[in-house]
């Protein structure tokens, strides 16, 4: 902190809103309860690399949590931030997607019976 030309430079607590401080600190605490009572993200998920078709299949390992209802394969065009496209494929630990693996970035995430998603597994090629 400091005083340069008569301008006050640095935090001071008499700047700053408390009240707004609080409101973000509980944003932030919800977002991380409801993270932690989603699923984990799928386990050893791989993307199936030696059939070259224009198909992808995925596989993964079903989670160890006793409420996970199913699991949703999500994709999205390379240039893409986020996931754009979600495919539910139920309880299952294989799904098949009539898309190109070179094309769009795949993952798979866990849903819970309350409706809660996981964190996205990104799948490693395996031959």
């Amino acid at each position: 902190m400091r005083v340069e030309g008569g301008k006050q430079y640095g935090d001071l607590p008499e700047f700053c809103d408390f009240g707004f401080t609080a409101r973000v600190a509980r944003v932030n605490a919800a977002a991380l309860w409801t993270l932690a009572q989603a699923p984990a993200a799928p386990r050893d998920a791989r993307i199936l690399t030696a059939a070259l078709t224009n198909s992808t299949e995925l596989t993964w390992k079903r989670g160890a949590e006793p409420d996970v209802a199913g699991y949703e394969v999500v994709w999205r065009e390379t240039t893409a931030p986020e996931w754009t496209h979600v495919i539910p494929v139920g309880d299952t630990t294989s799904h098949e997607v009539d898309l190109s693996k070179d094309n769009v970035f795949f993952g798979v995430r866990a849903v819970n019976r309350a409706g809660l998603r996981g964190p996205v597994s990104f799948p490693l090629p395996q031959v």
